[in-house]
């Protein structure tokens, strides 16, 4: 067991205040969006084991068959395959998209042979992986997730009385819906920018006299991105509030963005992330065409009721999150070996100890590296977050 330092990202849609109460530290008055857990190589973990501060990274390069395992390292490669976080939002994130493993390695790879700087902002595939996400709440969390059934869109769009979204309207209920979705999605990221920034004015100010129970939260994602066509895009997603303990899996494809709330987040390691908009950043629309999934999806949201300990389905093998509620009353728990892993705090105090009798305690916002060989009791009272791998992938 290592108990890990991080790093804070200050990213501008970031919270002040929700991680320093969390790390009982004094704000700065800066955005603290997340808090990075593993070895990411943009902002790796250290951990000293004796000879001074390390990073993960270095140290699972340095063995990684007894760092990770070998059924961990012969799925995925010498290093660790998912970057766990803190992640407050303030304001929205950007309308976003995630390709799946074919598409990303197809992508880098175009643009690898093409010549563009990885560090362009118009790059669009940072590496060759995918990257699905799982978000469990810790307050409540307002996100918008996948494409609503377009008659439902169709609907919202005739309610808000702007003759502009009239098209869009009749177009998604005249057309198959995969195909209505695809070309309202087209027509609105390719519209001319001024006419469209008018149409966005119009739909923020019936958004905001609006009485709906989703319009509060697009006319406040419109507030902050104003003439942007991700407004009306956003339009077409399902709007999802997590209560503390449930948690909602993105997988490939799926247009999504955060809106407001603090959570943990899981997700494998890539940087992969094409934007519809609510951002300034580049938005590359015939990419982003081809890897959105056109079809109304419901948000599966997953609940932990009221079991104690909770395990997060998703399909993939990259990561796995469980959530424990200790009551400093029932028996110690014994988290299995054979796998590396992240414990991550977030209420209370947890007591680990390992099989040599070696204890280390994590206060709320505290986090400990455990390798694939070591087994784990967590004893005391309070909320741990666990992730890890499962090198063999649930079905889908």
């Amino acid at each position: 067991m290592d108990r890990l330092t991080n790093t804070v990202r200050p990213y501008a849609w970031g919270s002040p205040t929700a991680i320093p109460r969390l790390l009982g530290v004094e704000p700065t008055g800066e955005p603290q969006a997340e808090l990075w857990m593993g070895a990411h190589p943009g902002a790796p973990s250290r951990l000293d084991r004796g000879a001074g501060p390390v990073s993960l990274a270095d140290v699972i390069a340095a063995d990684p068959a007894g760092e990770l395992g070998d059924a961990t390292l012969t799925a995925y490669g010498p290093r660790l395959p998912f970057l766990l976080k803190l992640l407050a939002a303030e304001t929205p994130l950007s309308l976003q998209v995630h390709p799946d493993l074919a598409q990303a390695a197809a992508g880098f790879a175009d643009e690898e042979a093409r010549g563009v700087p990885v560090d362009a902002p118009h790059r669009n595939y940072k590496d060759a992986n995918h990257k699905p996400e799982l978000i469990c709440a810790l307050t409540p969390f307002d996100g918008l997730c996948g494409f609503r059934p377009a008659a439902e869109t169709a609907e919202l769009l005739d309610g808000l009385g702007v003759d502009e979204l009239k098209p869009y309207a009749d177009l998604l209920r005249a057309r198959p819906e995969g195909d209505a979705l695809r070309e309202v999605l087209t027509a609105v990221l390719t519209a001319d920018p001024v006419a469209m920034a008018d149409t966005v004015h119009k739909t923020t100010e019936a958004l905001a006299a609006g009485t709906g129970p989703d319009h509060a939260a697009y006319a406040e994602a419109a507030r902050h991105y104003p003439g942007d066509p991700g407004v009306i895009a956003a339009l077409l997603l399902n709007r999802v509030r997590l209560q503390p303990g449930e948690a909602l899996y993105l997988g490939a494809g799926v247009p999504h963005a955060y809106l407001s709330g603090f959570g943990v987040e899981i997700m494998a390691n890539s940087d992969n992330v094409l934007r519809c908009g609510l951002t300034p950043k580049h938005v590359d629309v015939p990419e982003l065409l081809r890897v959105v999934r056109f079809e109304a999806t419901e948000p599966g949201v997953l609940r932990a009721g009221g079991d104690p300990d909770q395990e997060y389905p998703t399909p993939i093998g990259e990561f796995r999150l469980s959530r424990h509620v200790l009551d400093g009353r029932a028996p110690t728990r014994t988290l299995p070996a054979g796998t590396p892993g992240i414990l991550l705090c977030t209420a209370g105090r947890i007591a680990l100890r390992d099989r040599d009798g070696a204890r280390l305690d994590l206060a709320a916002g505290e986090s400990a590296y455990v390798s694939a060989t070591e087994t784990v009791d967590v004893g005391g009272e309070g909320t741990l977050f666990r992730a890890t791998t499962a090198p063999t992938p649930a079905a889908a």
